[in-house]
């Protein structure tokens, strides 16, 4: 299995193996041993999609020669969902291509290739609009790191962004249960999980799908009736046992004083919000169509800062969208000062296919963006050295990674920055410890 993207299509892949797995099937690391290889795919921007076309492509052309015979080769993912129809022309070496839909039918799938022997005809079983969410008993092999797990407390996404394709291929917003959610925390702490991440398209939109379905003109939804990200962080923190609970992919428009208010007061919830921003200039955020507004970010920020004691604000920007001036970019870069984010990320623009961003006119050159991202990344390592520098000298609490690394309750795994320790630890251990140097990155024991 090769998994590729971001940690949504990550937990696709457990599932996958998952599956696979509670089929009596044998997983191995080495490709040269494997009858059927699994390529999971990212199609998020154009850079995603050559990573996946060029896995693909080595995976059956391994060191100059093609993939033995009989050998089988699968495609999954984004890229599956979206462009399964022109791949299996473009690319008919694979085996099959799969959607989102049918991550749960790999097994049969599997089995019916390996017993068909040598390549035919291209399957191509992918199927549009994906409606599937996983539950609490999904079959799942966890290709993290044993003291923390990725949670998926929902699926697709209703908002419009422009620049954005994902409810093209993930589908709709569709939450699951509190229930279902809590019943799995309990079993991943129950296995020795340090930390829970809590992911979706967007964590904060959690349980509003449902209450439109219920809605009605003549009977509104009561909102405090409906299942809210608020009452599952609620019993999340019922839960026995040390534990991290971190908040992930959050948006500016569906933050309420509730939700702060129990952050803010959770023993469990660490006090780091990841919440996208992509810019902050109205003829920006207009253009994006990110349903907010430059006044309504400024003004929720403060909220967050004087609500949530200790808060690591982490946020991505995108630079070189359609339309995007001088005057633009400098008014995002005077904000970036102004915030002074614990924890920023900067995207160049990709012109997505099919994508109403695509179709603007005044598209920024590439060159322009790449230097406005490098002025935007140049101005962040300057302000996250200043941060960090404030830091030292305080005990910090940490999560072990193994080894000589650990992170903050500031620092999301494979994301953020590190605490670097003097000598190894196990991984999963909570500690308090002292910085004495650090990095723009890193903090150092």
């Amino acid at each position: 299995m090769i998994s590729l993207g971001c940690a949504k299509n990550l937990v696709d892949s457990e599932i996958m193996l998952g599956h696979l797995r509670q089929a009596s099937m044998q997983l191995t690391a080495k490709p040269e041993e494997a009858d059927v290889l699994i390529v999971n795919t990212c199609a998020f921007i154009d850079s995603a999609k050559e990573e996946s076309i060029d896995a693909i492509l080595q995976s059956h052309r391994k060191n100059g020669m093609t993939r033995r015979e009989g050998q089988k080769l699968i495609v999954a993912g984004c890229m599956s969902q979206r462009f399964s129809r022109e791949l299996t022309t473009e690319i008919p070496e694979v085996d099959a291509f799969i959607g989102l839909d049918q991550i749960t039918e790999i097994a049969p799938l599997v089995q019916r290739l390996v017993a068909n022997g040598t390549h035919g005809t291209t399957e191509n079983l992918v199927t549009p609009r994906s409606t599937y969410i996983p539950d609490y008993d999904t079959p799942r092999f966890r290709l993290t790191p044993s003291h923390y797990a990725y949670v998926k407390i929902a699926e697709g996404c209703n908002h419009p962004c422009s620049f954005c394709v994902i409810p093209q291929m993930r589908g709709r917003h569709r939450s699951r249960t509190i229930p279902s959610i809590i019943q799995e925390a309990r079993q991943l702490v129950s296995e020795g999980v340090r930390e829970l991440l809590l992911i979706s398209q967007d964590t904060t939109y959690y349980g509003m799908d449902r209450w439109e379905e219920k809605a009605s003109p003549r009977q509104p939804i009561d909102p405090r009736r409906g299942e809210t990200l608020v009452q599952l962080l609620e019993e999340l923190d019922q839960i026995e046992g040390e534990f991290w609970v971190r908040l992930l992919y959050t948006h500016p428009a569906h933050w309420s004083d509730d939700l702060i208010h129990t952050i803010a007061h959770s023993q469990k919830v660490v006090p780091y919000i990841d919440m996208p921003l992509q810019h902050i200039h109205d003829d920006m955020l207009k253009a994006m169509r990110r349903e907010t507004s430059s006044q309504h970010i400024i003004d929720l920020i403060a909220r967050l800062r004087q609500g949530i004691p200790g808060l690591a604000l982490r946020t991505t920007f995108i630079t070189g969208f359609p339309g995007e001036t001088e005057e633009h970019f400098e008014f995002l870069l005077d904000f970036i000062r102004q915030t002074r984010f614990e924890r920023l990320g900067v995207f160049q623009y990709s012109q997505e296919e099919g994508s109403r961003a695509a179709k603007l006119e005044q598209q920024v050159p590439p060159a322009i963006r790449k230097k406005r991202w490098g002025k935007a990344m140049k101005l962040q390592q300057k302000l996250s050295l200043a941060h960090n520098k404030t830091l030292l000298g305080k005990p910090i609490r940490v999560l072990t990674e193994g080894g000589t690394e650990a992170r903050t309750h500031a620092d999301a795994p494979e994301i953020d920055g590190s605490f670097i320790l003097k000598t190894p630890r196990p991984a999963g251990q909570f500690l308090e410890l002292i910085p004495t140097s650090c990095d723009a990155y890193d903090l150092f024991e």
